[in-house]
């Protein structure tokens, strides 16, 4: 009787263990979400914007890892609170996408992925995987409703053992099924040319050898960079323009807000002269793994209170209305020609008293 009583307790602990475990990874998630306040009251507000400005020249919200409202491990892996077209309505305009080629009896198929996480249709773990064609059904539906805005569709190759050029003419053979809706050029095109259109920007070589119909190269090297934290923006050469590209992600709160900040120092004074300048505000922190809810919550709060001079294409994790709203203002706000100073490395001076690691 001792012996089955001691085996019943730790049958019984187990089954507590198992069940914390899934509330962190499964239950706690589904209460990570976003202010929608004021979503669809400036969905169109591109069509303030002249025709003949060039899209580096503007100061554009994004999101990162678009595809990830639910994932297959979301303490880990969501990284954004609402839908494709919520994003779009809450004006965001930079998507970053991530995908991989999934064989099947049907034929291949694309879909959406962050790092070896399996995007999903919903929040349960056995929810249907979400594909290329949904989030491109929602991008249509959106320029549908708002054809004076556009799409920003940078589209990175996320995982598989496919070639290059075979994921390559797979995602064109989504996109030449509405050619219509796309811009495909290697050059920056200006917001008359773009309205109404998604424009491609491609993480990945010309594999295929599509030439200028490839779409805008946007590739730079990975910049985790945990080993040093004084990294900030790099520049890369790409095709017809300079990327100046902020994206470290082994960065602790305080260490990514000065990158951040530093990023729009930097590439902000190079958008009059043709470049982009392109600033990622998420982070893992300094473990392999992150809550991407947590630090998003420090950085976001953290791009609250600074509130004005904000330059570039500016991607979040977690994007809500108010803060797309207070980026694209910024076009308004801030003069091409208006200077904007470097902040020293150690400064985290716009950081609550929550942040740090």
């Amino acid at each position: 009787m001792r012996f089955i009583g001691r085996f019943i307790r730790r049958i019984i602990s187990f089954a507590l263990l198992v069940a914390c475990i899934f509330a962190i990874l499964y239950l706690l998630p589904l209460t990570e979400r976003v202010d929608t306040a004021g979503l669809g009251a400036d969905a169109s507000w591109m069509a303030r914007i002249p025709d003949n400005v060039r899209l580096n020249e503007m100061t554009i919200p994004g999101t990162h890892q678009s595809a990830s409202q639910f994932t297959q491990l979301p303490f880990f892996f969501k990284c954004q609170g609402c839908s494709i077209k919520d994003q779009l309505t809450a004006g965001f305009r930079f998507l970053d996408i991530c995908l991989a080629v999934e064989a099947g009896d049907g034929g291949a198929r694309l879909k959406c992925m962050n790092r070896f996480s399996d995007c999903l249709t919903a929040a349960m773990p056995d929810s249907p995987v979400l594909y290329l064609d949904e989030v491109l059904a929602q991008c249509y539906a959106f320029l549908e409703e708002h054809p004076t805005e556009t799409v920003l569709f940078s589209v990175k190759q996320e995982h598989g053992s496919e070639s290059a050029s075979d994921f390559q003419r797979l995602l064109f053979n989504y996109i030449l099924m509405n050619p219509e809706r796309w811009i495909l050029t290697e050059s920056i095109p200006t917001m008359g040319e773009t309205r109404g259109k998604i424009v491609l920007l491609r993480r990945f070589q010309d594999a295929a050898k599509l030439g200028t119909s490839a779409g805008i190269p946007m590739i730079w090297d990975d910049q985790g960079g945990g080993a040093s934290t004084t990294l900030n923006t790099m520049s890369y050469q790409n095709s017809t323009y300079t990327l100046f590209v902020q994206d470290r992600y082994d960065y602790s709160n305080d260490e990514k807000w000065t990158a951040f900040a530093n990023g729009m120092a930097i590439g902000g004074r190079e958008m009059g002269n043709g470049s982009v300048s392109l600033n990622f505000l998420n982070t893992n922190g300094t473990f392999f793994f992150g809550h991407p809810h947590n630090h998003s919550s420090v950085l976001n709060s953290a791009l609250r209170n600074r509130g004005e001079n904000l330059r570039g294409w500016i991607v979040l994790d977690f994007g809500e209305p108010y803060l797309a709203r207070m980026i694209y203002s910024s076009n308004d706000l801030l003069p091409p020609e208006q200077a904007i100073t470097v902040l020293p490395d150690s400064a985290g001076i716009f950081l609550p008293e929550t942040a740090g690691e």
